[in-house]
């Protein structure tokens, strides 16, 4: 007899089934485990289980980030040649890029500290993985010279990030001295290691469902809904941070900018919604030299400062590794002091800037995880920000658009206008 219907496997190539993006399955898995956990409680037989399955999860996570920080330092900074240092658009683009994104850091810390300072969540010593309060600072020569990485690989061994990253910046400014041949064979090296180690995570981050439902439904055990409230209040901070940087940029193109505001917006506006429905900076790209050519703006130092922008000028990755790793911190019942706040927002713009192209889940992990051990923050429940990133991450995205447009305008209308007094 012929079977008259298709077999599951023909019908499943005819019509595919459409997959969910990473970011909506961890999504997913978190909402999950939130629920469950709420609805199981902490007397529940099988919260060790869980605890035990995601915590070796995120051991597997933690295992590829000292080496992968380490290897994106010196293909960064230690192999390529300098990006259009000659020009007048790139020095000023790079002096303007640096200076914003400490901005955008100091933003980020005190806007933190003001939005996550009456954090309380109870129940959760199992699970963070670490003390209730800081250890009292040490003298300050100590200090500094705890950062000299007198050992790396002890560093490494010891999960002391900071040393490991300053040896990073210091081999990387040394191998641009070294004879060039010599210097692309180390990077080459260094770019495999970073490559490889990038497909490990991938691998791990396939069971992010699954790490973290186990983490949520642990979490949510033993807290109840709290952890889930306090999740949203840090979306609702990242959103509020993400619009307030885009204002700003706005703004300083009415005030100072020779563009008309309105034509601004409107140009700007096609690029801003690339960037949101892409959470993609890089594909916003065209969009960007299309606004820049529809407000007239001048196409040579616009091809400098556009592509600059798009690979070094996130304005918006300080304030959300800021906003996160402080509300990490409150959330595992932990204050930390100036000192820590201060070192949270300098490596926030260093960490900006060796993450450049990774992809946002894997960059995630990168930019946030160093930050919070170098101040002492444990990353248990870091993954916990990652499940909640998708809806931030679009308007952060929006704001880096609109930062690198408006930075692009104002830089390249002053060098329009330097020309002009120039010329006889």
């Amino acid at each position: 007899m012929i079977n008259a219907l298709p077999s599951a496997r023909s019908a499943s190539r005819r019509f595919p089934v459409p997959r969910l993006p990473v970011a909506a399955r961890i999504l997913i898995g978190l909402v999950a485990g939130l629920a469950a956990g709420y609805c199981a409680g902490p007397e529940n037989a099988a919260l060790p289980a869980f605890g035990t399955i995601g915590g070796l999860w995120l051991d597997a996570l933690r295992m590829p980030i000292i080496p992968l920080v380490f290897a994106l330092v010196i293909t960064g900074l230690g192999g390529g040649t300098d990006v259009d240092g000659s020009t007048r658009s790139a020095r000023r683009a790079i002096v303007a890029f640096a200076c914003f994104l400490l901005a955008s850091a100091v933003f980020g810390v005190s806007f933190g500290a003001a939005m996550f300072s009456d954090w309380q969540v109870a129940g959760l010593d199992a699970v963070r993985g670490g003390t209730e309060k800081l250890p009292p600072l040490p003298p300050l020569g100590d200090t500094l010279r705890a950062l000299v990485p007198v050992n790396p690989i002890g560093s490494a061994a010891s999960g002391a990030i900071v040393p490991v990253v300053l040896f990073a910046l210091i081999f990387a400014v040394a191998l641009r001295r070294i004879d060039r041949p010599r210097a692309a064979a180390i990077t080459e090296l260094f770019r495999g290691v970073a490559d490889t180690l990038l497909v490990i995570i991938g691998w791990v981050l396939l069971l992010a469902p699954i790490g973290v439902f186990a983490l949520a439904f642990d979490v949510a055990a033993r807290s109840g809904l709290a952890v889930g409230a306090l999740l949203a209040w840090y979306v609702l901070a990242r959103i509020i941070g993400g619009i307030a940087l885009a204002a700003a940029f706005v703004a300083l193109v009415g005030v100072f900018g020779r563009t008309p505001l309105r034509a601004f917006l409107r140009a700007a506006l096609p690029a801003q919604s690339v960037a949101f429905s892409t959470q993609s900076s890089l594909a916003s790209l065209p969009a960007m030299l299309q606004a820049s050519r529809t407000l007239g703006l001048p196409e040579r130092q616009v091809g400098t400062v556009l592509p600059l922008a798009v690979a070094l000028f996130r304005i918006s990755a300080p304030t959300a590794i800021s906003l996160a790793v402080l509300a990490l911190a409150r959330l595992n019942g932990i204050d930390l002091g100036l000192p820590q706040i201060m070192l949270v927002a300098i490596l926030a713009v260093l960490n900006n800037l060796v993450i450049a192209g990774l992809p946002n889940q894997i960059s995630f992990f990168a930019a946030y995880a160093p930050v919070a051990l170098a101040v002492g923050v444990p990353i248990d429940l870091l993954p916990l920000f990652l499940a909640v990133d998708t809806i931030p991450d679009m308007f952060a995205t929006s704001a880096n658009v609109t930062a690198d447009l408006a930075l692009a305008t104002l830089l390249t209308e002053r060098s329009a206008a330097a020309d002009e007094d120039l010329a006889p």
